[in-house]
């Protein structure tokens, strides 16, 4: 997989991207040409900021509202703003320290954005209400069960009885919680970069530098039996746009989602410096109808950083090395 990955770099890295230039246009009207690459094909290559201080959903107190005024979208952000702040004052830290609570973190850390990043009052666009669809019975089921058996315990700790395998994925680094399939705005790390050649495109995410390597071809998908933590992404071109459909995730999916997860990415480019992000979901165990968002993203001229996770965290090794004696007393005493 890196060779392969690298490989593609230096194959895009020797193929000089020719840009055509264009005047900036608003997403709606989308009728002049995106810039190019030598061999013709919509260029996507760059690095991309998918920040947004627009939530996922609607806030229910707005109702009906789709969009913003100027004066109201900027009211919004800063109420976001003062609220995620992770810069503790005196009388919160008391209240956090009497909850039994670690603030590890403070706004050094966070980088969720400065503004919203449309008018619109979500990112999800359908269903026209703003928020996700409702749950099936059976998602329901499971998630009241998830509930009951992390009752009490901390968002960063195993259950009682449980060990470091009942930690979630993203918090032993092996997937990022932004990362995708799909991107979601999220704390930090809301980079991505696109590579091209003709028969690939190659998306880096500096969210625990996760690499997909998409195929261009007719090419099926991996066999069901087969499930990978960013599961089997396959593309093709509809017109400027580039659609990436992936499935075959592990259970671990977006946002509680099952197996079945459907997950459809549709880039544009818009005009010189905004990518248009796409998303439709699809998951009959799940949610009761597939439900779709939408991101745009900011293109950076700057570059995609090394993602440390684990490193130099003595927590997580002490656990993993704690787990394995406790196995091997256990099968001594057998």
């Amino acid at each position: 997989m890196h060779f392969q990955f690298f490989a593609l770099v230096r194959a895009v890295a020797t193929v000089a991207p020719v840009f055509v230039a264009l005047a900036p246009i608003s997403v709606a009207a989308q009728t002049l040409a995106p810039p190019v690459t030598p061999w013709g094909a919509p260029a996507l290559q760059g690095v991309w900021d998918f920040r947004s201080l627009t939530p996922m959903e609607r806030p229910r107190e707005l109702g009906e509202k789709e969009v913003f005024t100027a004066e109201e979208a900027a009211t919004f952000a800063q109420e976001v703003i003062n609220r995620e702040t992770r810069d503790i004052d005196e009388s919160r830290l008391h209240l956090e320290v009497a909850k039994g609570r670690v603030v590890p973190y403070n706004d050094f850390w966070f980088d969720w954005g400065t503004a919203v990043t449309t008018d619109r009052t979500s990112l999800i666009v359908d269903p026209p209400d703003g928020r996700t669809p409702p749950l099936t019975p059976e998602a329901r089921r499971l998630r009241a069960a998830r509930a009951e058996a992390r009752r009490g315990v901390g968002t960063d700790e195993p259950p009682p009885g449980g060990w470091v395998l009942d930690l979630g994925a993203s918090v032993r680094c092996v997937v990022g919680f932004n990362a995708g399939p799909p991107m979601t705005p999220s704390a930090y790390n809301n980079n991505v970069q696109v590579f091209q050649t003709p028969d690939y495109v190659v998306i880096l995410n500096e969210m625990i530098h996760h690499v997909r390597i998409v195929p261009l071809d007719d090419r099926p998908q991996l066999p069901q039996e087969i499930r990978q933590w960013m599961g089997s992404s396959r593309g093709r071109w509809e017109g400027n746009t580039l659609v990436v459909e992936t499935t075959n995730r592990r259970d671990e999916a977006f946002r509680g989602a099952s197996r079945d997860l459907h997950v459809v990415e549709r880039f544009t480019r818009a005009d010189a410096s905004t990518l248009v992000y796409e998303v439709t979901l699809e998951d009959p165990t799940t949610w009761t109808e597939p439900w779709t968002f939408v991101v745009h993203m900011t293109q950076l001229q700057g570059h995609i950083y090394e993602f440390a996770c684990h490193e130099g965290n003595y927590y997580m090794e002490n656990m993993l090395r704690a787990h394995a004696m406790e196995d091997g007393m256990e099968a001594e005493s057998r």
